[in-house]
């Protein structure tokens, strides 16, 4: 029976490999947080939900100029409010150590939203949440 060569066998394996890429990673946070995002993502949500939920919230609070004007978007993909619930369901369900690690990052995500917006002086939405505070701020001018 003829042998296959070493190099076929190898092949063989990378075609397997190319297939599993690696999930997204939230940048500056630790490889025991990253398992732990993966973890929940993998249970409860779909494969990067949370690092996408991220990135969109990052990208909506670091657009230029001096006012945040929040979409009013007919589907929930594109609203940052969701994104924001999306985030903060995963900081409920983090260990203690990993929650203070992607808390750093969202507080400052935060505290940028609310410096550009202002607050709503008579909210008509509820928040799905108790405490979403991001609900009550001005979408419109």
């Amino acid at each position: 029976m003829p042998r296959r060569r070493p190099s076929a066998l190898r092949a063989r394996l990378w075609v397997n490999r190319r297939r599993y890429r690696p999930a997204p990673k939230i940048p500056t946070l630790s490889s025991r947080t990253c398992a732990a995002i993966a973890h929940i993502e993998q249970q409860r949500l779909r494969p990067g939900a949370i690092v996408g939920a991220f990135a969109e919230y990052e990208h909506f609070v670091r657009q230029p100029g001096r006012h945040l004007y929040l979409p009013n978007a007919g589907c929930p993909c594109c609203d940052p409010k969701n994104a924001r619930d999306t985030l903060e369901y995963t900081l409920r369900r983090l260990p203690a150590i990993e929650r203070a690690e992607l808390a750093r990052l969202v507080t400052r995500l935060d505290q940028e939203f609310r410096r550009r917006t202002i607050p709503e002086p008579h909210p008509h939405v509820r928040p799905r949440q108790p405490g979403a505070w991001w609900y009550y701020r001005i979408s419109e001018l």
